[in-house]
C-alpha cells in the first residue's frame, strides 16, 4: 500500500507561507470528529505540528453538576477525543506530515537565503 495524492481523508486548508493546514476526516463522517493539523517553522527554526480537535465530555456517565463539581474541586473535567481512519488514510496522514515538514524546511531554507 502507498500513499496517495490526492490523499484519501486528507484535505489541505490552507497554507501561509511557514505554515500548512490540513482537516482529516473522521470516517464516520461526523465532522465534529475531525482533526485540523497545523504544520508550522517557528521563529527558532524548529517545525511544529498541533493538533485542533473538538473534544467531548462523556456526557452519558456524569450529570452537568457533577461535571461542574469536578470542574470546581479539581480544576477540569475529563473529555474524549477519537477519530476512526482507514488503513489507506493512516497511510495518508503519516506521509502528509513528512511531506510538510519537508516542504516547510524548503521554504526556510529559501525564506532565509540558504537554497
Amino acid at each position: 500500500m502507498k500513499a496517495q495524492s490526492p490523499a484519501e481523508g486528507i484535505l489541505k486548508s490552507n497554507e501561509w507561507g511557514l505554515a500548512m493546514a490540513y482537516e482529516v476526516a473522521c470516517t464516520c463522517h461526523d465532522s465534529d470528529h475531525n482533526h485540523n493539523v497545523w504544520i508550522e517553522a517557528e521563529d527558532d527554526g524548529e517545525i511544529t505540528v498541533v493538533i485542533y480537535t473538538t473534544t467531548m465530555s462523556p456526557f452519558w456517565s456524569l450529570s452537568r453538576w457533577r461535571q461542574m463539581w469536578q470542574l470546581l474541586t479539581k480544576g477540569y473535567v475529563k473529555s474524549e477525543v477519537a477519530i476512526s481512519m482507514t488503513q489507506q488514510q493512516a497511510l495518508n496522514y503519516a506521509e502528509t506530515l513528512k511531506q510538510s515538514i519537508k516542504d516547510i524546511k524548503t521554504l526556510q531554507a529559501k525564506k532565509n537565503g540558504n537554497s
